[in-house]
């Protein structure tokens, strides 16, 4: 039996989805190149002006700007007037698209996109015959990662990811040992280290150039209670009182030998706090995630398959709560509590320990 033939209304209906998906992507990239051009960040402190006046306080060439503000207009991303010929960024706009919005600027989050397209090639590629990408591949990945979450470390990790865990602020007061796993860029350590110069922080990561970044921030904040190096984190060693894991679990090749290892580490009375994105292992649980889309994309894009690259698990983004506690318990670890913080969809917290002796 043949299928029916489309309901006209219903194909009409979704021609135009479509349509809008085509204009929002094209809008994405040209809102990556407002943040790394710093437009909207310029337009946020002035008065409706003309494009060669944009470009003239951005630094940047005027042809250029005025083809931008045309899609920032017709996208409804910037106010347009006519008859003076002039832009403008409205400051309820503007606190989604600068810097100064902190973790709440969505512009840095489009430079991804340009990220994925510089791999397409490849990834088709792997679609058709497998394996994944090496890290190696996407040598933007790690900055653009690291830009992305300071803004959230500089505003919420002292004050609102510690206190997550009952006791942990006063107990790295004192002075503990903690280590973070795959790093990156080590910013999250040094932000730790500032704040509490009693303790002792370690950054691993297999990234030669993230580790050194994050020597050179130690070295420029005067830190001497850090130490930075290169390993692997289901090679971890050692004895913490901490582990730290933020948005990397499920980039690792090998997560189930990093859980195990992690638990191994801990001494008593220790904790392990991993961040994670904030999802379901179940796919018709994520339906009406904000950000469900995008996720399914950037694990296809990186998450997936560079830890397939690696010869690895490729758990994907969207691994999900389920599948986390599943092999946090399956690593050892006997109490898991999961926390979120307010105006943070992405992201949740899991508060992991050992069992207690007898």
């Amino acid at each position: 039996m043949s299928e029916r033939e489309p309901d006209p209304a219903r194909q009409q209906e979704f021609a135009g989805r479509v349509v809008q998906v085509l204009n929002d992507a094209c809008l994405g990239f040209m809102a990556g190149i407002g943040h790394r051009t710093g437009l909207f960040d310029t337009m946020a402190g002035l008065a409706p002006s003309t494009s060669e006046e944009v470009a003239r306080a951005a630094g940047l060439d005027e042809r250029y700007v005025r083809e931008w503000l045309g899609a920032m207009v017709v996208g409804g991303f910037v106010e347009y007037e006519p008859r003076q010929g002039t832009y403008r960024l409205p400051p309820e706009h503007a606190a989604s698209l600068t810097r100064a919005a902190g973790p709440d600027n969505l512009a840095g989050m489009m430079q991804y996109l340009a990220l994925m397209g510089e791999v397409e090639e490849r990834i088709v590629e792997a679609f058709r015959k497998g394996g994944g990408l090496p890290y190696s591949a996407y040598p933007r990945f790690q900055a653009l990662q690291g830009e992305e979450t300071a803004a959230l470390y500089d505003l919420a990790l002292v004050d609102v990811v510690v206190p997550l865990v009952p006791g942990l602020t006063e107990r790295l007061r004192e002075g503990i040992d903690a280590v973070d796993i795959g790093t990156g860029q080590g910013h999250a350590v040094n932000v730790l280290a500032k704040a509490f110069p009693a303790s002792r922080f370690t950054g691993l990561d297999i990234s030669e150039q993230g580790i050194g970044a994050a020597k050179a921030e130690a070295a420029a904040h005067g830190l001497d209670n850090t130490r930075f190096e290169l390993g692997d984190s289901a090679e971890l060693t050692g004895a913490y009182d901490l582990v730290t894991a933020f948005d990397v679990v499920h980039d690792l090749a090998r997560p189930d030998r990093a859980l195990r290892a992690v638990a191994a580490v801990l001494r008593p009375g220790g904790v392990f706090l991993m961040g994670d994105i904030a999802a379901s292992s179940r796919l018709e649980e994520n339906i009406d995630h904000p950000l469900a889309p995008a996720l399914y994309t950037f694990s296809t894009f990186y998450c997936m398959t560079v830890s397939l690259g690696e010869g690895g698990a490729g758990l994907g983004t969207v691994w999900g709560e389920q599948t986390a506690r599943r092999m946090l318990a399956e690593a050892g670890f006997g109490s898991v509590e999961v926390e979120r913080i307010e105006g943070d969809p992405l992201n949740q917290y899991y508060v992991a320990r050992l069992p207690t002796a007898a």
